[in-house]
């Protein structure tokens, strides 16, 4: 056997009623090229300046003594804690009282002591920051949208004397248009906690998602105390390219203009098909999706694992391979019933109840169902080659990334090459060298 070739499964009847297949062990896998993709090179920015500068269109709105709600999401947004200390910072220069709320909807397992957890994993503490975190769950209707929809608010905001919003900008895992996940998203999700997330997905099965968004984060910006949303741009690098103050009455029309931009730098598969990619992390902080729908090509709606090409999501990727979750997911694997194969170590450090709630309050049950897994990376990645049924001796093509956020840099299989090398965007970055397993079978 060669080593781009699969042994074929062979079938043994068990019983009248039951098969198993077995699969012969790979005597060997493709060899794998590290490649990155050629972006811009970023800009160095300075958040304490550019927060400030930015904040001069709203420092005035900061009365003496104002209590200032500071909204945090989930999200693993680069240099997060710099960018809300310097929020902090100019809200105290203007002679305001910052505090922090945790803007999560139902991650975190929808409790305050789970969302506090999950605002600790990037370091956004009281001690670090000085000033109190205020989590609670409670929220309340601060009115209907223009479809009927209730619009609800934490308790905690709607009593500040000013919210500020701070979210990154990118496109939206479940939809596409001229709006995507964003401040405006968090407003309603953020804000609403779990009730007023899961009335948003509720809506969107009847309206859309983006109507639905726009219709109650218009109601809640009108009627609730927010002062100024902060959107964050992430370029190609997985980093901070842009901060932009939006005062509240311009959200809606700044964060159409910064959805575009955020599109142009959002880092893709270079690829228009991938028999199998391999995915080491996937979490919350990764995406509201635990890997980006945008990335992967694959609906939170469903799709087909089919070995021909179907539909037109790009890249066509026919196998999945999701190897672990992330630290800062705490257990919640909700974007894994988009994935093929998985571990069994995945599995054990699944938070069934954590990635149960935001499931169903997202009204998605399919993307927190369990695919098939193995106890060690060889083996899923053995099923997963002899799953594409290749039956022409050509090798696969797979592709390696670390999460859907960090492609910038990735290994490709040897197969690859022809294509790599047509594109003046991507450098290999050295030989091709065998997969390393462990000795407990797993990829090193």
């Amino acid at each position: 056997m060669n080593t781009t070739e699969t042994a074929p499964p062979y079938f043994f009847l068990l019983s009248s009623q039951r098969f198993v297949c077995f699969v012969p062990p790979m005597s060997s896998f493709p060899q794998m090229i590290r490649v990155q993709q050629n972006y811009p090179a970023p800009a160095t920015l300075d958040f304490d300046a550019v927060v400030t500068k930015e904040f001069a269109a709203v420092r005035s709105r900061i009365k003496p003594g104002a209590r200032i709600a500071v909204a945090v999401g989930s999200r693993g947004i680069s240099n997060l804690q710099a960018i809300i200390a310097a929020v902090i910072k100019n809200v105290k220069a203007a002679g305001g009282q910052p505090f922090i709320i945790p803007a999560m909807g139902s991650h975190g397992g929808a409790t305050a002591e789970g969302q506090i957890d999950v605002l600790g994993t990037y370091h956004i503490t009281e001690a670090a920051l000085g000033v109190p975190i205020r989590a609670s769950m409670e929220v309340k209707q601060v009115g209907v949208s223009e479809d009927g929809v209730p619009c609800f608010c934490s308790v905690e905001a709607a009593n500040a004397d000013g919210v500020i919003i701070v979210n990154r900008i990118k496109p939206h895992t479940d939809f596409s248009g001229e709006l995507g996940s964003g401040v405006m998203k968090m407003a309603v999700i953020g804000l609403g906690k779990q009730k007023g997330a899961n009335t948003m997905h509720m809506a969107a099965t009847r309206i859309g998602y983006e109507r639905a968004i726009r219709g109650i984060a218009r109601v809640i910006i009108r009627e609730t105390p927010v002062l100024c949303g902060v959107g964050i741009l992430e370029n190609q690098h997985h980093d901070t390219g842009r901060i932009a103050v939006m005062p509240r009455e311009e959200i809606e029309a700044m964060e159409n203009k910064l959805i575009v931009e955020a599109r142009d730098m959002m880092p893709l598969l270079p690829f228009e098909e991938i028999d199998l990619l391999i995915i080491d992390r996937i979490g919350k902080n990764i995406s509201g999706c635990g890997m980006d729908p945008n990335v992967i090509g694959r609906s939170v709606y469903g799709y087909v694992s089919s070995i021909s090409p179907v539909g037109s999501f790009r890249p066509y990727i026919r196998r999945i391979f999701v190897r672990d979750l992330t630290e800062e997911t705490h257990g919640n694997a909700i974007g894994i019933g988009l994935a093929d194969m998985t571990t069994t170590r995945l599995v054990r450090g699944m938070d069934h109840r954590f990635t149960y709630i935001n499931a169903l309050t997202a009204v998605q049950p399919q993307v927190a169902k369990i695919p098939i897994y193995f106890d060690t990376d060889r083996e899923a990645l053995e099923q997963s080659i002899a799953s594409l049924a290749i039956t022409d001796g050509r090798p696969p093509l797979i592709v390696r990334i670390l999460d859907t956020l960090s492609v910038a840099r990735f290994e490709a299989s040897e197969a690859l090459l022809g294509e790599i090398q047509k594109r003046p965007s991507l450098q290999v970055l050295g030989p091709a060298q065998p997969m390393t397993f462990g000795s407990d079978g797993n990829l090193v």
